[in-house]
């Protein structure tokens, strides 16, 4: 059962066809901008992704210089509100919205919010980087991380090495207002709450800070904020191989917490999106340089498949 609820929640990305990484780019068709765009676009959510709308936002601006980019990154939970209130035209967010949220957001308008997959991000649980463990089982981060569990030592998780077996596991995590901390939650906690001891921290890039500095600390992340101060684990399930953070497991599935990194749009299906500002960034983020952003950023690049199918979305023609 726990297999199944694991390959359910990454169906998705195990279910586009595996292509090269550098070939999704180079497929993709190299932007070419337009005259006319100026305005402010406004970018309230996903902290995860912070540095992915900024470093698209730089490209952006590159091409229109009379645009400006504002962007608040408080978490996922920020989004939806931010988008219903009309305070932000793009809501990135690090997990799908809720059904709740959904609903306020039909409520409101008459229509769903419009969902882009933007990225494929693998979930990584950190250690530090001269930390003798390598590889962990889903089981066990249940273990380590819930209240399903004890306080475990380094020793429970098969470390030998005296200076680690008798010691505590220091746990760092995100707050709740985080969709890293949702979806981890869902995947590797299988629902269970956290515990109390989990040190709550304001960011992605804290967390790994936190592992960094603390050679008995692990924490969860995305595999974008990597640094040479910390390694990522390999994970099993159910006793199976363990399998890195990787491009080609993530897509496989095989690697149990990947997630695609969402931007939501609102866009009347009626009419598509009619905007300037808002359709040549979304066409930016869909093209080869917007693309290699993302890889760039430590993540990986969508299939051509889910670029034109999530152009189409918004109205916006595709001869790719």
């Amino acid at each position: 059962m726990r297999a199944k609820k694991l390959l359910s929640a990454v169906a998705v990305l195990a279910a586009i066809p595996m292509i090269a990484m550098g070939a999704v780019k180079d497929e993709l068709p190299v932007y070419k901008p337009t005259s006319g765009v100026s305005g402010t676009i406004t970018s309230v959510g996903s902290d995860t992704m912070n540095n992915l709308m900024t470093l698209w936002g730089e490209e952006y601006t590159k091409f229109y210089p009379a645009a400006k980019i504002s962007i608040e990154g408080k978490g996922s939970s920020t989004a939806p509100p931010a988008l219903i209130e009309g305070q932000s035209n793009f809501g990135p967010m690090s997990r799908a919205m809720k059904s709740s949220e959904v609903d306020k957001f039909e409520a409101a308008f008459g229509y769903k919010p419009t969902v882009l997959r933007t990225g494929i991000d693998a979930l990584a649980v950190y250690v530090h980087k001269d930390c003798p463990l390598d590889e962990i089982s889903i089981e066990n981060l249940t273990k380590v991380f819930s209240v399903a569990g004890g306080d475990l030592t380094w020793g429970d998780l098969g470390v030998t090495d005296a200076a680690y077996r008798t010691r505590k596991v220091n746990l760092y995590g995100r707050n709740s207002a985080s969709g890293t901390y949702g979806y981890f939650k869902q995947v590797a906690l299988q629902g269970n709450d956290y515990k109390a001891s989990v040190k709550e921290q304001p960011g992605s890039s804290a967390v790994v800070q936190g592992v960094t500095t603390d050679r008995f600390g692990m924490g969860y992340s995305g595999l974008g904020y990597k640094t040479a101060g910390v390694k990522a684990l390999k994970i099993s399930v159910d006793g199976s191989e363990a399998f890195p953070a990787d491009a080609e497991h993530s897509l496989s599935g095989e690697y149990p917490i990947a997630r695609f990194l969402y931007l939501y749009v609102n866009v009347d299906p009626q009419t598509g999106m009619q905007d300037s500002l808002r359709r040549e960034f979304v066409k930016l983020v869909f093209s080869k340089q917007g693309q290699e952003v993302v890889a760039k950023d430590g993540y990986f690049p969508v299939p051509v498949s889910v670029a034109r199918e999530d152009l189409q979305k918004c109205g916006i023609e595709v001869d790719f």
